[in-house]
């Protein structure tokens, strides 16, 4: 039976935020809000917690995962960026954007997209993900709560208790969450692509 965790959305409480810190550290899966939608947060190297994520979601080996960070020392670390490249991005971080961008040899290969070697990045605009992050002290492995055959994101902390309580080991409830996900902008080729429309305003980039 899961955890759940009742947080205020601008001012976390840090026991509740390091007990849920805690769990991931022992290995657990939790889900957590963000400045798009809800999602699935596990540690980097948790290989068990990535199998769980692709069974809850249905999701194939061409699938990619996301690393959410803390701040772009961190973002540096996982992948190769280029100036242009990062003028870009940091223009809309922190914010509710993801980007594909080639992946340095700190990411498991596991996460990796098998042909293209590359990963999903992000830095979100959100106080309790921050406050998880800083208590952390490392990228978090990241999904967005998507289940199979359901067109939008899970949004409601009760109800995703209700729903996965048997699949994950905690869930983060601080209130009212995006009910979109975050626009994915792919700059593996060096050149923006937008490969998902979400949250994020998708026209600079196009």
């Amino acid at each position: 039976m899961a955890r759940f965790f009742d947080v205020h959305p601008q001012d976390p409480q840090p026991r509740a935020i390091a007990q849920a810190v805690q769990i991931i550290r022992d290995g657990g899966l939790i889900a957590y809000p963000t400045d798009s939608c809800y999602a699935l947060g596990a540690q980097m190297g948790n290989r068990e917690a990535l199998d769980r994520i692709r069974s809850i979601r249905h999701l194939d080996d061409k699938h990619h995962f996301t690393l959410v960070c803390r701040d772009f020392a961190q973002l540096g670390q996982l992948v190769n960026i280029g100036n242009d490249v990062f003028r870009s991005i940091k223009a809309v971080t922190p914010g509710s954007y993801t980007f594909i961008l080639p992946a340095t040899k700190e990411v498991p290969k596991r996460l990796l997209h098998p042909k293209k070697k590359t990963v999903g990045v992000r830095i979100p605009d959100n106080r309790v993900v921050q406050a998880l992050l800083a208590e952390l002290g490392e990228p978090l492995l990241s999904s967005t709560l998507l289940l199979p055959d359901e067109e939008e994101p899970l949004t409601v902390g009760w109800e995703i208790k209700e729903r996965l309580d048997h699949q994950v080991d905690a869930v983060i409830d601080a209130g009212d969450c995006g009910a979109e996900p975050t626009t994915v902008v792919d700059f593996s080729s060096g050149v923006a692509e937008v490969v998902r429309r979400g949250m994020g305003d998708p026209s600079r980039f196009e």
